[in-house]
């Protein structure tokens, strides 16, 4: 439905922003902030690099559970974003990370990029649109077309954040390779 008003009713965009609360901006500010954070290059501890998927996993899985709360099948929807998470986090885990770590320092050094600023505004546009449409139909939680779908993008979402964070991980868990000594 909201994708039918926008595209044949643009003048309720206006209408829609202006009833979204302000705490709404607020947390998009900081939310792109942080984003942004992570385009330049920069080092970072174990800590430091795992806040920030747990945090967004955390968003997502927070999506569900407000908006699907009622639904009669909340045990089906949080299956399915566990499933898609788990899945898309072990093939994003799998791939390599231009990140280093040392050890001896115990830090990361980061190469800067758009990816986690992006991930982080399609959450959030995801959990705006999907706000958005439970206010104009809230039994729209009753319809399976919408909420397995949902379930399935905050998965994903997850999912890249985990994955990311399991790369990195990687790293600093790696055995550290002893000196070879020439005979």
């Amino acid at each position: 439905m909201l994708f039918q008003i926008l595209t044949q009713q643009p003048q309720a965009i206006g209408a829609i922003v202006r009833g979204t609360p302000v705490w709404v901006w607020g947390l998009l500010a900081a939310l792109l902030a942080l984003g942004f954070s992570q385009v330049r290059d920069r080092t970072a501890s174990l800590v430091r690099v795992s806040v920030m998927p747990v945090a967004m996993t955390a968003f997502s899985l927070m999506g569900i559970v407000t908006a699907f709360s009622r639904a009669p099948g909340l045990a089906t929807v949080l299956a399915l974003w566990l499933g898609v998470a788990a899945a898309v986090a072990m093939v994003v885990a799998k791939g390599r990370s231009g990140a280093s770590y040392d050890a001896a320092k115990r830090v990361y050094a980061l190469p800067g990029s758009w990816v986690p600023l992006l991930l982080i505004a399609g959450i959030f546009l995801t959990k705006y649109a999907v706000g958005i449409e439970l206010a104009m139909q809230p039994n729209v939680v009753l319809d399976a077309g919408f909420t397995l779908p949902v379930a399935a993008v905050y998965g994903v979402f997850a999912g890249l954040f985990i994955g990311r964070a399991a790369r990195l991980w990687r790293l600093a868990l790696r055995p550290a390779t002893p000196p070879i000594l020439a005979a």
